[in-house]
């Protein structure tokens, strides 16, 4: 395999300008995470590894500060804003590059790009204008009308086309600036076959697959995570307790921010710690003023909420209670059934126990109330 020091100098442009709204992130799906990192960052660290220079991220208008916080860390690119169509944008980008002999222009959708289809495009531009990855047509192929099939097609003649798709980068610009075709051209290889120019084909890897739906996110998520959780707070006079979602008649409640539900908190911090996503402090600050005195109940539908969206569901929940008093088993199932009604699951799915410190330590002495819990999510299918 060549390094970056024995590939010819070449410029890349990552078209990311897209929405991506079918692939269900609640970023456009560049910027959302894969395999541990965003997604724009897998091929960007790729290209600036095999030497590209200039690197030209084209990237949706506004989006400035979040494509910095993908690529923190990284130097040697730019980012310019992109336009209605894929062709509009990549005639920003080429314009954004200046001049340069060659240049790769790739999805910032296909993540994994392995260095050796790199090396083969480059390679193909000693003979050819242009150059594209491609795989073989491994299926049947049917000819569709109004859903019937009406005959077949040769898949021997049929390739899969992939990118990057690497073309001199003088024919490509003057291609682009003569384009006529549809408003939005399928790739940058039809824009220069309408020039008249040619293209050669090379071999494309599996690897290179694109992502597009909220599948190709979830199947890189283990099937199951676990979180734990644990909280405290004091009991003090004049206060109201709510403990799992409930009111319990006590002659003291929990003193705390919110309603300091020990339990719910717990809860909380175990399915956060599950999908990753730091604790009840960072997502409700207690030094925030709005959080005082409100219910957990939004905490926890909150944490449920971050759970659906990381492309998991909760699975069950073990909770339990540590405290002197009051007695937890009158109002076990009513706690069940408020946090179940929370997370959308079925009762069963929530497990809550008590148990005492035989007199030892704060709660022994029933100064305050404390809760773990364990949480497992799984991944959607």
């Amino acid at each position: 395999m060549q390094d970056a020091a024995t590939l010819p100098p070449f410029a890349a442009i990552v078209v990311a300008a897209g929405k991506g709204l079918r692939a269900g992130q609640v970023l456009p799906k560049q910027f959302a995470n894969w395999r541990g990192k965003p997604v724009l960052r897998h091929p960007v660290e790729a290209l600036l590894q095999a030497g590209a220079d200039p690197l030209v991220i084209v990237i949706p208008a506004g989006e400035e500060v979040t494509t910095r916080n993908a690529l923190h860390g990284l130097g040697g690119w730019q980012a310019v804003a992109g336009s209605r169509t894929r062709q509009q944008s990549v005639m920003i980008g080429l314009s954004a590059v200046g001049s340069a002999d060659r240049v790769l222009i790739h999805d910032a959708a296909r993540p994994n790009l392995p260095h050796a289809v790199i090396s083969r495009l480059l390679a193909a531009l000693e003979q050819h204008p242009g150059a594209i990855p491609t795989l073989p047509v491994i299926d049947s192929l049917a000819i569709d009308e109004l859903g019937i099939m009406a005959g077949s097609g040769d898949r021997a003649k049929l390739r899969r086309v992939q990118t990057p798709q690497a073309f001199r980068y003088a024919d490509i610009i003057a291609a682009h600036a003569s384009w006529e075709g549809e408003p939005n051209a399928g790739d940058d290889a039809q824009v220069l076959c309408a020039a008249g120019g040619s293209v050669v084909m090379v071999e494309g890897d599996e690897r290179l697959q694109k992502l597009t739906f909220a599948e190709d996110f979830m199947s890189d998520l283990p099937p199951v995570r676990i979180g734990t959780g644990f909280d405290v707070h004091k009991l003090a006079e004049g206060e109201e307790l709510w403990l799992g979602g409930i009111r319990i008649e006590h002659n003291r409640g929990l003193a705390g921010h919110s309603d300091a539900d020990v339990a719910l908190h717990a809860i909380v911090d175990a399915l956060l710690g599950a999908i990753g996503n730091g604790d009840i402090g960072s997502h409700f600050p207690p030094s925030e003023p709005q959080w005082r005195g409100v219910s957990s109940d939004r905490f926890l539908a909150h944490a449920a909420d971050l759970v659906r969206k990381s492309g998991y569901r909760t699975g069950n929940i073990d909770l339990t209670i540590i405290c002197e008093a009051p007695k937890i088993g009158p109002h076990r199932d009513a706690m069940r059934e408020r946090i179940a009604e929370l997370l959308g699951v079925d009762t069963g799915a929530i497990s809550v126990k008590a148990t005492t410190t035989e007199r030892l330590g704060f709660t022994g002495r029933g100064e305050g109330i404390a809760a773990q819990a364990v949480a497992t999510v799984i991944r959607n299918s």
